[in-house]
């Protein structure tokens, strides 16, 4: 399976693909130098000059690495894309239930929406695997959890088709849209209490679309403390990835290497009676099939 990461190795920053037993990375930099390609600077950098036109080749070359690579357990494994070349594209109340469930967030009067909800968040830098989601104390303590596939654009597109959709799409990888739900309804917009410092995860790696058939019918999961708390399938997804992304290009060129957040399903901390936001110490699980699980702890 083809799952591109970023990582952190001899206090340096890397990004390459992992081994077919996911138990040790291959830098890109061999890979590419293998290939007699340019190496751009980080991952961002390699979707935006490669795409999918080098990927029969990197299939075809990394079986010469396969046992010979860094093992996984050396590195720091770190958000894929840690600084998006801007905001993060997000849908909100994209899962029947969870449009049910969230009543008291400004949206309109409608539960169920007819049309996307889009918002965007800050992540500057965004976090990954393993990293802390920090509290920012004193400013607010309703902090909510989020599990959302992430689609990562492979190419620049405008007016985009909705059956020409994934050849827009280079791959797929689990987003935690952090949010601090006081915030989030006290200014009666979404940007601030989701663009807080760390409240953006993203990761672990990103699978190429690929290995993913299409539509996109993957479960979806988190966990706090291990406790399940939101489970469901992306084929519940109330606008699909082929609308999400015409709908979104119209008159807007999306870019390669744009991040968008497809919604989370239901389950979060806030539809809960009472509450249950998260708090310190607390350990959370986003899980989507064939990608993996993306852990943070809260503090």
């Amino acid at each position: 399976m083809m799952k591109f990461l970023s990582y952190e190795y001899n206090n340096e920053e890397h990004y390459g693909i992992l081994d077919d037993k996911n138990q040790a990375v291959i830098p890109m930099k061999t890979l590419l130098k293998e290939l007699n390609k340019e190496v751009p600077e980080d991952l961002l950098g390699f979707i935006r000059t490669y795409s999918d036109s080098i990927l029969d080749d990197l299939k075809s070359i990394s079986s010469k690495f396969e046992g010979k690579g860094i093992p996984l357990k050396d590195v720091k494994i770190t958000a894929p894309i840690r600084y998006p070349r801007r905001n993060i594209f997000c849908l909100g109340k994209n899962y029947i239930e969870h449009a049910k469930e969230i009543k008291s967030i400004p949206t309109g009067n409608l539960e169920i929406p007819e049309y996307p909800i889009y918002f965007s968040k800050i992540a500057d830098p965004a976090i990954g695997n393993m990293d802390k989601i920090i509290i920012p104390k004193g400013y607010t303590d309703k902090i909510d959890y989020e599990v959302e596939l992430a689609v990562i654009i492979g190419k620049d597109g405008k007016d985009i088709p909705y059956e020409n959709a994934e050849e827009y799409i280079f791959g797929y990888t689990i987003g935690n849209d952090i949010t601090a739900r006081d915030i989030q309804t006290k200014h009666i917009q979404w940007l601030k209490g989701k663009s807080l410092d760390t409240f953006t995860s993203i990761g672990p790696y990103i699978v190429h679309k690929s290995e993913i058939p299409f539509p996109v019918e993957l479960n979806i999961m988190s966990k706090v403390n291990g406790e399940i708390r939101q489970n469901s399938n992306t084929r519940n997804l109330i606008f699909d990835i082929p609308t999400i992304i015409s709908d979104l290009s119209k008159g807007l060129t999306l870019r390669a290497g744009d991040i968008i957040l497809t919604g989370t399903p239901a389950g979060v901390g806030a539809g809960f009676n009472p509450p249950k936001f998260l708090k310190y110490g607390d350990v959370v699980e986003c899980y989507i099939e064939k990608i993996g699980t993306l852990t943070n702890i809260v503090e």
